[in-house]
């Protein structure tokens, strides 16, 4: 069907259920008339019964490049051999001194498979995200000749931990160089990112948080267990490096009776060390491993719960930079936010004011006062409850101007 808007394609890397926000942005693209074909990935088994329900509730298509083990013929291995070749070579000869094609490649492990998608239908324009997709939006407008905006939802070239950072991190500088100076547009989830993008490759991406869309019911703000604080986590990976280890540790200082409910994938043997750090350092918490949720049950999934955790860390540099989808989820459940004092996260957490405790990083002793507060006085936490939702509604939600609206803007001025 043809619609007045033009024809857009929203392209991840990732599975539908794991990318927020492209999700939200086909959402909102659609909801606006334009005529919207996604392309998303296929590669955990896990996440395809939550693929096929985000799928079921969209009135886009998606189409989806599948290389799952197992699942794809001979597309796994294909795409496995030709990502450790090219990685193999970067690593050798160096990301700055091979060709952009094989830094590509080396980089996202199905960009051909991507260019070839994009490019057989790229619409209008191109827009899309996460690591992977990056330099295949760009080289598909390229063959296309199809105008393109990306989302560097993080700073790429320093989010990545352990001893192949340097060849990663230098592997995400040359593509987001490459593909930043042929957008039409760039879009980031953080002024402080933007602020770095602007420092180092002269361009200033537009800021469209991480906010979610207003549910149709308030949050019901009551308390579901007053004897016990109630706090929650969510990730796609529950692992080491996020301050839940600091959470563990503010708990038993704090003296407080508490139950910390985790959702997501564990790494294998976290669990076990974190209630093992939990018995001997938090004895009155209890821990609860939840599964990991689709992205449309997520404010819901935090419902019920006192304290939501934001425990953003100092390194790598993009975690401190970063401004993640916990804060602004938690607060459309209606639930107060114990954060870091980041630089991604300060502005944010000033603004809450006191439906937030912001923290210091690692400060183990702030949060643990910022929990006892909460646990010893139900008023200041009733009030901060009541304080996270307002915030929500004032400002920080999907449907604001300066999220959805900032987005629709910066697509219409590029098709007008």
């Amino acid at each position: 069907m043809s619609v007045s808007g033009g024809r857009i394609t929203v392209v991840t890397a990732g599975h539908l259920s794991t990318c927020p926000r492209m999700l939200k942005s086909a959402d909102a693209l659609a909801d606006a008339g334009y005529d919207v074909r996604v392309i998303a990935t296929r590669h955990e088994p896990w996440a395809v019964e939550a693929d096929m329900d985000v799928a079921s509730r969209r009135p886009w298509k998606a189409e989806v490049i599948d290389y799952r083990r197992g699942g794809s013929g001979a597309t796994y291995w294909r795409t496995g051999a030709r990502f450790r070749a090219s990685k193999a070579i970067a690593g050798v000869v160096g990301p700055a001194r091979i060709p952009l094609a094989t830094v590509s490649r080396a980089f996202s492990r199905v960009h051909a498979e991507l260019v070839r998608t994009i490019a057989a239908d790229p619409g209008d324009l191109i827009y899309g995200g996460t690591t992977g997709a990056l330099a295949a939006i760009a080289e598909a407008a390229s063959r296309s000749k199809t105008p393109y905006g990306v989302d560097f939802e993080d700073l790429h070239s320093a989010e990545t931990a352990g001893v192949e950072a340097p060849l990663v991190d230098a592997l995400a500088d040359r593509v987001e160089r490459a593909v930043a100076a042929g957008a039409a547009f760039v879009t980031t989830s953080s002024e402080p990112i933007a602020d770095a993008y602007d420092e180092r490759l002269g361009v200033r991406p537009a800021v469209i948080h991480n906010t979610f869309a207003l549910p149709s019911q308030p949050p019901d703000i009551s308390r579901v267990d007053p004897s016990r604080l109630r706090l929650y986590w969510f990730s796609q990976t529950i692992g080491p490096g996020r301050g839940l280890e600091d959470a563990i540790l503010a708990l038993g200082r704090s003296g407080v009776a508490a139950h910390l409910a985790m959702r997501g994938r564990a790494q294998p043997g976290y669990l076990a060390a974190l209630e093992s750090m939990a018995s001997a350092k938090a004895p009155r918490l209890e821990i609860v491993h939840l599964p990991p949720a689709p992205p449309d049950a997520m404010v819901d999934c935090a419902r019920g719960y006192d304290v939501g955790l934001a425990l953003e860390q100092m390194t790598p540099r993009n975690r401190q930079l970063c401004l993640t989808n916990k804060a602004f989820t938690y607060i459309l459940a209606g639930v107060a936010v114990a954060m870091t004092d980041t630089p991604g996260q300060h502005a944010l957490g000033t603004d809450l004011g006191r439906a937030a405790a912001l923290v210091p990083a690692g400060d183990v002793d702030a949060l643990a006062a910022a929990f006892s507060r909460w646990a010893q006085d139900p008023a200041e936490l009733d009030c901060a409850k009541r304080m996270a939702w307002s915030a929500a509604t004032r400002r920080w939600h999907w449907e604001h101007p300066l999220e959805r609206g900032k987005l629709l803007s910066l697509v219409r001025a590029v098709l007008a």
